[in-house]
């Protein structure tokens, strides 16, 4: 007999994440992926990580061993604020909190900001993980619709406008999007930020990708352009990470954000996990002292701007003009559609007979239906599987239209 606990409302019915569904057909050698948004473990610095935290150990025990302060080790967030100041965004240590990843600083930001009920505002297709949180949250969640040049703020605007409903959040990843791979083009950017700052609502720009631009330098963040926009400084929270560009078992995240949210993320901190593990901070800290980042970085971005190519060139091989994407201009993912499939979960059953996984793109949305569109990463594959893997997935979709 199975016990009737009882379960908040948002957990009686708890849906996973659609792409952590996913993992346990990983376990197969033969299966290639192009499902997960990992970065590849061919470019982890095992060697400078480790020697890193070796030295911090040894030079430093007791503050590696010993709690830290819940805000982050000030060495650590004094190494940040310079981060950011090379990236044209001048962030002060009091602005600044370092998170475990920055999913969990949106986390802090949904439990300081969303109740049950309230209307928050992501652009869509968008995050998954964004998606599970404020449902967890029990929000209201609202699409904005986007292109590929990012979240159509014409369509935001007319939202905003309606002034029955007050959006708690706006969520964007402006930058290599997730999923879509798209950029905010530098005219939105302006206006999303005006958008912001004439309704007052506080904007939170998802930045993991940022750094990994392959055909020259990103457009500037949402926070290095706010204070051009009048009033915009208050309203952008910025969450940032260095899992897609370090490692992402190292945990470090960070929020910039006015010190009035700083302040009531900190106590959710508090007793989320009390601090980031202060030794990983203090190794964080050691590396980028040691300027081993940038080259780190720079061979992140040669690997996966030649993946990206290969991935694009063999989809044009297998399917011709049956399929449509754009091509990104950095990050991890390719967002595609294939002539014929109206719903992309149809054929992942098929692509999974063929040992070959991808995202289906109803997991991207608010609302759960059919889409035809799929998320592809090319970051964890093997450069020598992505031909194999597009060929399975062409046998996949062969496997569909016969059963049609």
């Amino acid at each position: 007999m199975t016990a009737a606990y009882p379960f908040v409302p948002a957990l009686r019915e708890p849906e996973g994440s659609p792409i952590r569904e996913l993992f346990k057909y990983l376990s197969d050698p033969e299966m290639i992926s192009f499902a997960g948004g990992y970065p590849s473990a061919a470019l982890f610095d095992a060697d400078g990580i480790g020697a890193a935290s070796a030295r911090v150990l040894r030079e430093r025990p007791a503050e590696c061993l010993q709690y830290g302060a819940t805000e982050g080790a000030p060495a650590l967030r004094d190494a940040l604020v310079a981060l950011m100041a090379g990236r044209g965004a001048a962030v002060t240590r009091e602005q600044l909190l370092v998170t475990s990843g920055s999913q969990q600083g949106f986390d802090f930001l949904v439990r300081a900001l969303v109740e049950p009920g309230s209307v928050v505002l992501v652009e869509e297709p968008t995050y998954s993980a964004t998606l599970q949180a404020l449902r967890l949250a029990g929000a209201e969640v609202r699409g904005v619709p986007s292109d590929r040049h990012g979240m159509d703020v014409d369509a935001l605007a007319a939202m905003l406008a309606d002034g029955a409903v007050r959006p708690r959040l706006i969520y964007t990843v402006p930058t290599f999007a997730n999923p879509t791979g798209a950029t905010l083009s530098p005219e939105r950017r302006l206006r999303l930020l005006e958008l912001a700052a004439r309704h007052q609502v506080v904007l939170v720009e998802d930045d993991p990708y940022g750094a990994l631009s392959f055909d020259g330098a990103a457009p500037p963040s949402l926070l290095a352009l706010c204070d051009q926009v009048p009033g915009a400084r208050p309203w952008l929270v910025h969450l940032a990470s260095l899992s897609k560009t370090l490692a992402p078992g190292l945990r470090i995240g960070w929020m910039v954000a006015a010190p009035e949210i700083i302040r009531r993320a900190v106590i959710a901190k508090q007793v989320s996990d009390l601090c980031t593990p202060p030794w990983i901070q203090l190794a964080v800290t050691q590396y980028l002292a040691e300027g081993r980042l940038c080259a780190q970085v720079e061979r992140e971005i040669a690997f996966y701007r030649d993946k990206r190519d290969r991935l694009a060139e063999a989809l044009w091989q297998a399917f011709g003009e049956r399929i449509r994407f754009a091509l990104p201009a950095g990050g991890m993912f390719l967002w595609a559609a294939l002539e014929g499939v109206d719903d992309a979960a149809a054929l992942l059953p098929h692509a999974i007979a063929e040992k070959v996984l991808f995202v289906p793109g109803t997991g991207f949305y608010a609302q759960r239906r059919a889409r035809p569109a799929f998320r592809l990463s090319f970051a964890g594959a093997a450069p020598e599987q992505i031909a194999e893997g597009v060929a399975r997935l062409k046998r996949a979709a062969a496997r569909l239209d016969a059963a049609g």
